[in-house]
């Protein structure tokens, strides 16, 4: 309860009990004392307003008697259950109405925030889901995780392990702008090295998941009129972040074998996803990547690479990241370990030539100093007793037979609208004939219980691609693959009947 909410006014005409009875009337029709909450007791009400405890106690009795309270005996006073029923007759409930008109009546004029506002993130077009997804029995999501596949019980050891004397100051002191060198030490031994990067200690930052790495690169080096190339499709948060710093967007489209290198010309940063390219899962060529490399060279421009869902590469030998074939230091590398881990988790890093890692940190210390120290702890004993590797080969197997389930199913149901994603992934991209509208689509099927991405959210320019989707895996077992699929199907096979008819008609 927040006291500070309660005072009385000694100067007022009214007597000190009539105002701390409207006082806490008031609170009940502003909905911050609701139905069986407790008020505070008599003594603390009486310190917190100077008064004596008898008039709080008489106070609180008239409440009681006009139905607002309830008295519980060694307990307090509580709001009464149906408070409700009390207002529509109560002078006290009309005057504390009146008192609040009045008051209403006579503020200031309201501040003009969007006047004030520079920036409006909350009006750029966002991907969105269900937070309910859990109840829904087919869903094709992306980025959420099967629990049952977590390994809780190491990670609930390490935990403790970190709660323990010896862990104690690795997590409770403030580290300013430092990491857990634990933290940096596994990164640096266990998830660099599968993607061939090498990074000394001081090219390294923590961050809170890559989304939190990626917002700090963009501050650091995007400015307004810089020229910059995305992919398209491609990650809808990044182009917000980049238009939120004025930068002029370059949409690069996507091939078989990732960004078209040769569409880029004068722009001094590209932002790209070479591992599984978001949201298709293309794999960049090698070929494609040193191709980038050697633009990146000509233009002297810089790269950001997304390393999305590298730990997802279960079929087949996975190209190398491309900050391993980097030889001149313009590429920035950002990870996760939310998505191999936990999406809650948010826990990322960025591997970068040391003085941008510098300024990245001394950014990160102005917003959040660093990630919470017990996180960075617990995740780093996780890495190094294993539990991160044994997770990975656990998912790899599981998402294997998901990915053909799915690739089975969409064969099937869907021939001719997707192509098979190379090294795995979570999940498959859709593209329909010329009409389909997706999003349709999406809200037929939700009824049926089961839940799509449309994809005209990932294209720089939506309009243009309504016939688009994702279908994701990673949260929906094996043996409803198929039967959701066919579900979607005859939805979709609704959808094209339709317009077929229309067709011929005209």
């Amino acid at each position: 309860m927040r006291y500070s909410l309660f005072h009385v006014e000694r100067d007022k005409a009214t007597t000190l009990q009539s105002q701390i009875r409207e006082m806490l009337v008031s609170a009940m029709l502003a909905g911050q004392l609701p139905a069986k909450a407790p008020v505070p007791s008599t003594r603390a009400m009486a310190g917190r307003l100077g008064v004596s405890r008898n008039t709080v106690m008489l106070a609180y009795q008239a409440l009681a008697t006009d139905g607002f309270l309830v008295s519980r005996e060694r307990s307090g006073f509580y709001v009464a259950e149906d408070v409700r029923l009390a207002f529509p007759a109560s002078p006290t409930a009309r005057q504390a109405s009146a008192n609040s008109n009045a008051k209403a009546q006579t503020q200031h004029a309201e501040v003009d925030w969007e006047a004030r506002f520079r920036l409006a993130p909350s009006r750029q077009p966002n991907i969105t889901k269900p937070e309910n997804w859990h109840d829904y029995k087919y869903p094709f999501i992306y980025g959420q995780v099967d629990s049952d596949l977590f390994p809780i019980g190491a990670w609930r050891d390490c935990m403790r392990q970190s709660m323990s004397l010896k862990w104690l100051d690795a997590w409770t002191d403030d580290r300013f702008a430092a990491d857990d060198p634990m933290l940096v030490e596994q990164i640096r031994q266990r998830v660099l090295p599968r993607r061939g990067v090498m990074a000394q200690p001081d090219e390294l930052l923590v961050t809170m998941g890559a989304q939190n790495a990626l917002f700090l690169l963009n501050h650091l080096f995007v400015r307004d009129g810089a020229r910059v190339a995305v992919e398209d499709p491609g990650y809808p948060d990044m182009r917000n972040m980049f238009a939120l710093r004025g930068a002029e967007l370059r949409p690069i489209p996507v091939d078989s074998s990732g960004m078209q290198v040769s569409a880029l010309t004068d722009e001094s940063l590209a932002f790209v996803t070479p591992s599984h390219q978001f949201p298709t899962s293309v794999t960049m060529t090698l070929d494609r990547r040193r191709e980038l490399l050697d633009w990146a060279e000509r233009a002297d421009a810089l790269i950001i690479e997304d390393d999305y869902e590298y730990e997802a590469n279960y079929r087949g030998e996975p190209t190398p990241a491309l900050k391993s074939l980097d030889q001149a230091g313009r590429v920035m590398h950002v990870g996760s370990l939310s998505k191999s881990m936990m999406p809650g988790l948010r826990m990322g890093f960025v591997v970068a030539p040391a003085p941008v890692i510098a300024e990245l940190r001394a950014m990160r210390r102005l917003m959040l100093r660093h990630p919470p120290g017990n996180n960075q702890r617990v995740v780093a004993l996780f890495l190094a007793q294993g539990g991160h590797d044994a997770l990975i080969k656990r998912l790899h197997k599981v998402y294997l037979r998901r990915w053909e389930a799915m690739n089975l199913a969409l064969a099937d149901h869907f021939p001719g609208w997707s192509r098979s994603p190379a090294f795995g992934g979570s999940s498959f991209w859709l593209q329909g004939p010329d009409g389909f509208d997706a999003r349709q689509l999406a809200a037929d099927v939700e009824q049926y219980g089961v839940l799509i991405e449309p994809g005209d959210i990932f294209w720089s320019d939506p309009s243009s691609h309504a016939s688009s989707f994702r279908l994701g895996f990673s949260s929906i077992p094996e043996d409803r693959i198929g039967e959701g699929i066919s579900l979607l199907a005859r939805a979709a096979q609704k959808q094209l009947d339709q317009l077929r008819i229309t067709a011929e008609a005209s």
